[in-house]
This record gives structure tokens, C-alpha cells and sequence, in this order.
């Protein structure tokens, strides 16, 4: 059954807001809490099963939101332009450096479907027998199941790269997802890292409404640029065009060099999807350009 079409989601419209009453909660409660998560999931859930959403696209962008995130737990300066010019300029042999490798870890964590082997891929310093069990983090609604794990590798393996990457994994099965879909590192403060129990799932539920909300809202965006890069495609002559488009429709950033076209057919490329409002220059320099949508 098309549960968008059942409520009335016809796929040719806007995608629907976020209910109001899911962002106007103000209750600390763990059931309130619970349930407004609960609400703000089913909403996303709905979302993500449209076949205009551009899910690739999605994940990418919050897999830099994730890192961000996660590059200011440990205290480090760089944010999200210093992470992409770290990841898209890196030539063969070069190390990414220490934020570069948490980019690199959630970019790999939301390439592949769920499985131990493709999270085991994303870390590799993590035994994939405690990924498995973090998969198999038992019954219960999904906040309940990543907040176990969350709370597990907390206090053991005490990183917050894996241990949110391996929630949002626990989550995103839960939710009956396909890919890893990160919401709980940008929802979640440091101080929350280190609670325990009731408190650290409250922490969770919260997280998971503010993520949610947002998600919906860049899920929103995205589709309508997605919409707006396929109606201009037809006008592009260039000789691999319609690879470089589908580049930008599944990529955070993409730098000129990296389409397959010559050195300056891609940069006039690039310059033309800006001119027609298709994608957007990303750092705002002369040089070392990077474009998204």
C-alpha cells in the first residue's frame, strides 16, 4: 500500500511540513517525549518513501551535517566548508587528517546499505562482531534501540564517531531504512554524550524531533532543486553532461576537476548550471571552486 497516497501525499506536490504540534512540544517528560519522536519519525518515514526525494543526495549532505557535528565534540575547529575542501581536494597518497577521516567515516557509513560489512568498511576499527550486536540491539521502538547502543559504545569503546555512527545505524533499521540516515549526532549536545539511562534517551528523543524537523525541511529543498537541475539538463550540449548532472544529483559537493569532462569544458559547465540556478558555488573563492545543489 502507498501510505503517501493514503493520506492524501499525492507525489507531484510540495512534500508536507512537519506538524506544528511536533515542533511546539515543550515537555521534558520521557512518555511526551517519546511520543513527539515517535510522531516526528512517522513523518520522515513518509518523506523518505517518495520517489522524488533525492536520497542520495540527502544522505550526503547530512552525513556532512554529522560530521560537523561530531568534529566539534572533539574540539577541533574545522566546520563543514574546511571539511569539504579537505575531502573533495585530496589527491592520491594525502592523509585527510583527523576531521578529513570523520568526514570520510560517515560519507562511507551512508553509501551502502545497512550491513555489518559495509559499516565495517566505514570503521574499520571496530570488530565487527560489536557492529552486529549493535544491529541486533533487540526489541523495542527505534530512539529506545539507538540510545542502548549509543549508551553501549559510550562506555566502552568511548568514541563519538562510532558509537553515533553505529546509533544512527541502529535507528535508521529500526525505521525499516535502507541506508544509514544520520539524525542523532547534529540533534545532540556533548553533555549528552555522557548520560546514562532515562536521561541519555531523553536526550535522544529530543535530538531526534529537532533532526527530524530539519531533515523534512532539507528533504523539502532538495527535491525542489533536484526537480529544478533535471528540467535545465536537456539544455546542456556539453559531451558528458548527463554523467556530471547525475554527479551533483548524488553528491554533496563536487569540484570541477572531478567531472568527466576536459579541464575547461567542466568549468564552463559548472558555470553554466550556476547561470541557469541550477546548482550553487559553494566556497565563495575564485580558485579551488567547489559546486553543489
Amino acid at each position: 500500500m502507498d501510505f503517501s497516497r493514503a493520506l492524501g501525499l499525492d507525489h507531484s506536490e510540495t512534500l508536507p511540513p512537519m506538524p506544528s504540534w511536533v515542533t511546539a512540544g515543550s515537555s521534558e517528560s520521557l512518555e511526551d517525549m517519546s511520543f513527539l519522536s515517535g510522531a516526528a519519525l512517522s513523518h520522515l518515514y513518509l518523506v523518505m518513501a517518495r520517489d522524488d526525494v533525492p536520497k542520495i543526495l540527502l544522505r550526503a549532505r547530512l552525513a556532512l551535517r554529522a560530521a560537523e557535528a561530531c568534529v566539534r565534540f572533539s574540539g577541533r575547529p574545522e566546520r563543514a566548508g574546511a571539511l569539504r575542501d579537505t575531502v573533495h581536494f585530496l589527491r592520491p597518497g594525502d592523509l585527510p587528517g583527523p576531521a578529513g577521516e570523520v568526514y570520510l567515516s560517515w560519507l562511507r557509513a551512508v553509501a551502502r546499505a545497512v550491513s555489518v560489512r559495509s559499516l565495517g568498511r566505514a570503521l574499520p576499527a571496530v570488530d565487527e562482531d560489536r557492529i552486529a550486536d549493535c544491529l541486533n540491539a533487540g526489541r523495542g521502538a527505534p530512539v529506545s534501540r539507538a540510545g542502548r547502543v549509543l549508551e553501549a559504545m559510550m562506555a566502552t569503546v568511548r568514541q563519538e564517531v562510532p558509537a553515533l555512527i553505529l546509533a544512527d545505524a541502529a535507528l535508521s533499521q529500526a525505521l525499516g531504512l535502507d541506508h544509514v540516515t544520520p539524525l542523532l549526532a547534529a540533534g545532540l549536545k556533548r553533555a549528552d554524550l555522557r548520560k546514562r539511562g532515562d536521561e541519555l534517551r531523553r536526550a535522544c528523543h529530543r535530538a531526534v524531533v529537532a533532526s527530524a524537523v530539519e531533515t523534512a525541511r532539507l528533504a523539502a529543498d532538495l527535491t525542489r532543486r533536484a526537480e529544478h537541475v533535471n528540467a535545465v539538463a536537456p539544455k546542456l550540449r556539453a559531451k558528458g553532461a548527463g554523467e556530471a548532472v547525475e554527479m551533483f544529483l548524488t553528491r554533496d559537493a563536487v569540484a570541477a576537476a572531478a567531472l568527466p569532462l576536459p579541464p575547461r569544458a567542466a568549468r564552463r559547465l559548472c558555470d553554466r548550471l550556476v547561470e541557469l540556478g541550477a546548482v550553487r558555488e559553494l566556497t565563495g573563492r575564485d580558485t579551488f571552486r567547489l559546486y553543489g545543489v
